[in-house]
């Protein structure tokens, strides 16, 4: 099991959080699913205060409850002049009822903002997670290389 083990009475009862972007972290503010279950694509939107490649969104993560990490999408630049932004990622493989973390990575700061936590079958709401929850996925491949704008 990567990560810390969940504490029932947070992961059980969602708190609404309202983190905002600029709190020097990203959030995700929102997720939809297609797909069917055991094979999923998520649609995540992130407000980020990006302001070029020397700090920006630099990926964005699905995450079970447990800590293991689902799905990873890396972004392969800055959203400086786009913000919010969608971006989509596909190969998550859970049930319909599987408990999923949806969170977005900042390149300086790293983890922290407004997370969304839920079900396929339930949907999500925004949710917070112990600041060092799953923290060793920060250096867990694929990652960014490079910036390009």
């Amino acid at each position: 099991m990567l990560g810390l083990p969940p504490t029932p009475d947070l992961f059980d009862h969602p708190t609404q959080t309202s983190a905002p972007a600029s709190s020097g972290l990203a959030d995700v503010i929102d997720v939809s699913f297609t797909g069917n279950p055991g094979d999923y694509s998520l649609s995540v939107t992130v407000a980020s205060p990006d302001i070029g490649c020397e700090s920006y969104a630099d990926w964005l993560e699905a995450v079970s409850k447990d800590g293991e990490l689902l799905t990873r999408r890396v972004l392969l630049h800055s959203h400086v002049d786009e913000q919010p932004f969608t971006r989509s990622v596909g190969g998550l493989h859970v049930q319909p009822n599987d408990t999923v973390i949806i969170r977005a990575h900042m390149s300086v700061g790293g983890y922290g903002g407004t997370v969304m936590r839920g079900t396929v079958s339930d949907g999500f709401t925004a949710a917070e997670v112990p600041p060092d929850f799953a923290s060793d996925l920060e250096t867990q491949v694929p990652l960014p290389t490079d910036c390009a704008f």
